[in-house]
């Protein structure tokens, strides 16, 4: 049953609010972490608090039984709109859950001390709720405003990266009012990447909306396909190399961020071309995790300072998931952050610190820690 006021005589836990859901199209992805986390974060430390956010915004106390959010079947998992909608208050420097419900007063349901928000995508983890949550003067988990609303941009992302010294693959941005424009340059420019393409919305992730392009004539369906989640699209070149990925969590005080062993993806042959929706989070044994990747120490030392770089480049916070191509060539190219990534106990980021000595459930505690330590507003 969904948790309401605090209850009396307990003596006082941080209370954190477990948002997920949203209205992003990674929706039911956001809801399948929450399931994890939910499982896992100590109830004896922690006074939870669960609250969905369904497709159309409305925030809700909701069950917390992590069964409720977790793949059944493959059937994606789905806050439903409720009769009674909960608020955020601030007042005085405190802030507060607030419930209202249709023919009641609206009641308290008690202090917030942190919120850990498990939503991907837009209206999540692009910076509005963080920017929200600021106003509120209410501490959270994971990136600021700005880091979070770079991280969720591909095309952004790339130009600060670039402008950190990190090497980036080739790419083309097209807007939304390029494309009305003039849709056959727009052609023309993505078209002289090297094949295969990977045209990706620019601000979505869990591999929506994302199609892997042979040949020139299947551009015009897969740019469509993408601007189905967003109007601006990123159309990146392929890159031949093995797919490392690196966990970073921030360092506690003025020390510098931490960085996991790296960990490689390989996708097993067979049903998926490429690390595409199904692979990451309903196919569970078409996808193998190396961890620590079979790496040289010296490329190994070097994509981990790489990965802290590139979290220091975007003014990341809390903790974020950077992922690169490494060539035949010996190069690392950054392919992006993630600043709220999968977080499910099978997923890369938890995997990563679990085989580097910290797991699940002490990765929770510790970036529900963090966020305690950390002041709202400009830091």
């Amino acid at each position: 049953m969904p948790t309401t006021a605090e209850e009396p005589g307990r003596a006082a836990r941080p209370r954190v609010a477990v948002l997920f859901g949203g209205r992003s199209s990674e929706h039911a992805v956001s809801c399948v972490t929450a399931a994890g986390v939910l499982q896992a974060i100590d109830t004896a430390k922690y006074d939870v608090v669960p609250i969905g956010i369904a497709k159309n915004g409305q925030w809700s106390l909701v069950d917390a039984d992590p069964a409720s959010w977790s793949l059944r079947s493959s059937t994606l998992p789905e806050v439903a709109v409720s009769d009674d909608s909960v608020v955020l208050s601030s007042q005085d420097g405190s802030s507060e859950l607030v419930a209202h419900g249709p023919g009641s007063l609206p009641r308290s349901l008690g202090r917030i001390d942190v919120v850990l928000p498990l939503l991907h995508g837009p209206f999540g983890e692009d910076g509005t709720l963080q920017g929200l949550l600021e106003m509120a003067d209410v501490r959270y988990v994971g990136a600021g405003v700005l880091a979070s609303a770079v991280g969720m941009d591909k095309h952004y992302m790339k130009v600060v990266f670039a402008a950190a010294g990190l090497e980036v693959g080739p790419y083309e941005v097209i807007t939304d009012r390029q494309w009305r424009r003039d849709p056959q340059a727009c052609l023309a420019r993505a078209g002289a990447l090297d094949f295969p393409l990977f045209v990706k919305p620019a601000r979505a992730g869990s591999s929506m909306g994302i199609t892997r392009v042979t040949d020139p004539a299947q551009l015009p369906a897969a740019i469509e396909a993408a601007r189905l989640h967003d109007p601006k699209v990123v159309v990146e070149a392929g890159i031949t190399g093995r797919e490392i990925e690196v966990a970073v969590l921030q360092g506690r005080g003025t020390q510098d961020p931490r960085t996991s062993q790296p960990g490689e993806i390989a996708v097993r042959d067979g049903g998926h071309e490429w690390y595409d929706f199904e692979a990451k989070y309903v196919d569970g044994a078409a996808v193998d995790l190396s961890c620590p990747a079979d790496l040289p120490a010296d490329i190994s030392a070097r994509v981990r300072d790489l990965a802290g770089a590139a979290f220091e480049a975007v003014g990341g916070e809390g903790l974020s998931r950077v992922d690169f191509f490494y060539t035949q060539d010996g190069k690392l190219i950054i392919n992006e952050i993630n600043t709220m990534p999968g977080f499910t106990p099978v997923s890369m980021y938890p995997q990563m610190w679990a085989k580097s000595g910290l797991p699940y459930t002490e990765l929770i505690d510790e970036l529900i820690t963090l966020a305690l330590q950390r002041p709202t507003g400009l830091r």
